[in-house]
């Protein structure tokens, strides 16, 4: 399609260079078409991934890819075209923990407006108990709440996430959340 990462460079239609401007009706700037006139629309990428657990313990996945290699996470990963989020969710967990999600149900939203992302995560328990490492992961393991390797989870909404339910769990009521995360810059000193 034309695409450098998240920016058009050529029309996927005529092969004419795009510009970013606003189109009539529109309100943001779209990559359009300097000869056709196509509008390419860039649109927020879906991250779905599981909170698995057997019995009081929850499963991890050691990341064998970058971003944050060698970091615990929960199974997760990007929605693909054509499933539905809990499809993807399940997928995911398959893909990276060798193990089959059921009983899935939405539990933690996050909006992350600065990198065009959502991330949406489900509450799962494994069909047999069973679960084993991934082509992504270097391993997998069940934690109890006070063997969590905190300090060395690979994201930010990992551990948020992992915070929750663990509060959740112990007063016995599961809610679904939603937050956006905000970028967090960097003071500069001017003086």
């Amino acid at each position: 399609m034309g695409y450098v990462g998240e920016h058009v460079k050529f029309c996927s239609e005529c092969a004419a260079p795009v510009s970013l401007r606003i189109p009539v009706g529109d309100d943001r700037e779209r990559y359009i078409c300097s000869f056709c006139e196509k509008i390419f629309y860039t649109n927020p990428k879906v991250i779905v991934g599981c909170l698995p657990t057997v019995g009081e313990k929850i499963l991890l996945c050691k990341r064998a890819i970058e971003p944050r290699y060698g970091k615990w996470t929960l199974p997760a990963g990007f929605m693909e075209n054509g499933e539905t989020s809990l499809a993807g969710a399940a997928r995911e967990t398959l893909e990276e923990a060798n193990a089959k999600a059921i009983n899935l149900k939405l539990y933690r939203v996050f909006d992350v407006p600065h990198i065009s992302q959502v991330y949406l995560f489900y509450l799962c328990t494994l069909e047999d108990d069973m679960f084993g490492a991934g082509p992504e992961s270097l391993e997998t393991g069940l934690f109890r709440q006070e063997e969590i390797p905190w300090d060395n989870l690979a994201f930010p909404v990992v551990a948020q996430t992992l915070k929750e339910f663990l509060a959740d769990r112990k007063g016995g009521h599961f809610t679904v959340r939603n937050s956006v995360v905000r970028v967090q810059r960097p003071v500069v000193n001017k003086g």
